[in-house]
């Protein structure tokens, strides 16, 4: 794990124009997608970050190959080995649980230990399992490893139980190639979860309700190889937008797609920030007197729980009481205490809810990163605090931002990574 950290000037108004990469969240269930063909496919737009490495090298593990040109990734799965992925592998990457299906398919059998990743409360697994079984899967589960076998897949008509992205994903991948029909109700709808389906239609699937709660899926036998486009960072350009909304900067944002930010953008102007929409671009406004509002997170259409954290890092500018619901993720606002050593004032309510005080004026100090989102609230409040900030455990932010530090520097903020 990186020991660097950034060190951050604020104060400093951001102008300028900035790029948003490929989406993280798309680019890695994709990658495991490619496991389902043994022709190459061929992706580009693919971020550059740690979280894609630590899935090349489970590829790897697994005798995938892969190349690198650029932001263009080829992937040629000819043989995949039927080998237990140990916890050292998976410890670092919850997406590692994107494998499930995938070597289900391949191989008839999937032994996985249980993945890690960000401390974000408990992700329980039962949704990834109770899919998978529906389809035609045995659980032979143990108490430190998910062990799955299936000698052929089968079409069924089944509700997730819940409206999880990575058992969406997972309940996909497997019915792509299962026999016959399936219908997949209360599935995932969010973006990256879309470009997953149209990058296994180009590769041949055959599913339908892409967007909507309700996917229907027909088995084909094969699947060939494919070229694919990863979509773009929706949680990257809103946490872009952002810090140009908290530094009160002149900023283009470009290469967004502006409709998988809808209530984003409702939420920006009920809070009073100026902004206006492109085709597939933002271009962000100095605003004054931000308005406090209520932010509450569910699953898409709904507001992100990913922008949450850097959202309640700018109504520490609002005049007044903010109110914070997180409905995910228990432990999602333990940055609030990082914010706290840079003057913010917060209520919490309970583990899941809380009141964001303001308008008040943050300092700078020294801070920790402890998880990828939260590590982007904290060098948002960097940016617009007086004075300067060292922030520690950037690992998180490296995790889940395609070289953030250069795209800011871009824009005239002062910050250098130590």
């Amino acid at each position: 794990m990186s020991n660097h950290r950034f060190i951050v000037t604020g104060g400093v108004p951001l102008e300028g124009q900035v790029r948003v990469g490929g989406s993280k969240n798309a680019a890695l269930p994709i990658l495991a997608a490619a496991l389902l063909t043994d022709e190459p496919v061929i992706l580009t737009n693919v971020p550059d970050i740690a979280d894609i490495a630590t899935m090349e090298h489970l590829l790897h593990f697994l005798g995938v190959e892969t190349t690198h040109e650029g932001d263009r990734l080829t992937v040629r799965a000819k043989a995949v080995a039927n080998v237990e992925i140990e916890h050292e592998l998976v410890s670092k990457l919850r997406a590692s649980i994107l494998l499930l299906a995938p070597l289900l398919v391949r191989n008839g059998e999937v032994r996985l230990a249980y993945p890690g990743g960000c401390v974000l409360g408990k992700r329980p697994v039962d949704a990834h399992l109770l899919a998978l079984q529906a389809l035609g899967a045995s659980n032979l589960d143990g108490s430190d490893l998910l062990h799955l076998k299936a000698a052929h897949l089968a079409g069924a008509d089944f509700t997730m139980t819940e409206a999880s992205v990575t058992a969406t994903e997972n309940a996909v991948m497997a019915a792509v190639m299962a026999r016959g029909s399936t219908t997949i109700r209360l599935a995932a709808s969010e973006p990256h979860v879309q470009d997953l389906c149209h990058f296994l239609n180009t590769m041949g699937a055959k599913i339908t309700g892409i967007g909507t709660h309700t996917l229907v899926i027909q088995g084909v036998k094969k699947l060939h190889g494919a070229t694919h486009r990863i979509t773009s960072d929706y949680l990257e350009a809103g946490t872009l937008v952002l810090a140009a909304a908290i530094t009160g900067g002149t900023v283009d944002v470009l290469d967004i797609v502006p409709n998988h930010l809808d209530i984003f953008w409702q939420k920006l102007r009920e809070t009073g920030v100026h902004f206006e929409l492109g085709a597939d671009m933002v271009r962000v406004l100095p605003s004054k007197n931000l308005k406090p509002i209520r932010l509450q997170t569910a699953v898409f259409p709904s507001f992100p729980t990913d922008l949450q954290a850097p959202f309640a890092t700018l109504l520490t500018q609002a005049q007044g009481a903010s109110f914070i619901f997180e409905t995910l993720f228990d432990g999602r606002l333990q940055y609030l205490y990082e914010l706290e050593k840079m003057g913010a004032k917060f209520k919490v309510l309970n583990p899941y809810q809380a009141e964001i005080l303001g308008p008040l004026t943050l300092k700078g100090a020294s801070v920790t990163s402890c998880d990828i989102r939260a590590g982007a609230a904290i060098l948002l409040a960097a940016l617009a605090a007086e004075g300067e900030t060292d922030i520690s455990n950037i690992y998180y932010i490296d995790r889940g931002y395609e070289r953030l530090d250069d795209k800011l520097r871009s824009l005239g903020a002062k910050i250098k990574r130590a």
